[in-house]
């Protein structure tokens, strides 16, 4: 019988002062539009430097905004937020569907581990973000690590739940 194949996940690479300030920006919500609007730098530029972000995370390259927040706090690459406001009082299923969205980027992926049949995922995923206030879920992401509901160590992960 043949062991099981592990995986060694390689070290993720260190941001750059200038792609961690960038990183910082994503983290505090803002598209790669409001990017470009709040710096001096070119759409061309910053899309290319949140690629840099996404291969330095080791991101594959549809990986969503998320996705890519939520592992920019867990590897401590940008500060992690503070919550102004208390945690609202969520159940398990709803903590479920908030760490799935936080760690998958495609809407099949998060549905099985939310375990939700696919038809029912944007209502619960629309209550979610009705309950926390959260005006996409990015936001719901950053909010979710000031709130510390959401693990603050990185997890293994598997290319299927990219």
């Amino acid at each position: 019988m043949t062991p099981p194949v592990t995986t060694a996940h390689a070290p993720i690479t260190p941001l750059t002062p200038t792609l961690q300030r960038v990183a910082q920006h994503l983290a505090n919500g803002l598209t790669a539009q409001e990017i470009t609007t709040q710096t001096t730098l070119s759409p061309v530029t910053v899309r290319q430097y949140l690629r840099d972000i996404r291969e330095s995370l080791h991101c594959p390259p549809r990986c969503k905004p998320p996705v890519i927040v939520h592992r920019l706090f867990t590897t401590r690459q940008v500060a992690s937020p503070t919550a102004n406001r208390p945690a609202p009082k969520l159940d398990s299923d709803q903590l479920l569907l908030l760490r799935a969205v936080a760690e998958r980027s495609d809407a099949r992926d998060v549905a099985v581990a939310a375990k939700l049949a696919p038809a029912d995922q944007r209502a619960a995923l629309d209550q979610l973000l009705a309950d926390t206030g959260a005006r996409d879920t990015t936001h719901l992401v950053i909010l979710a690590h000031g709130w510390k509901l959401l693990p603050a160590d990185p997890t293994p992960r598997s290319g299927a739940s990219q």
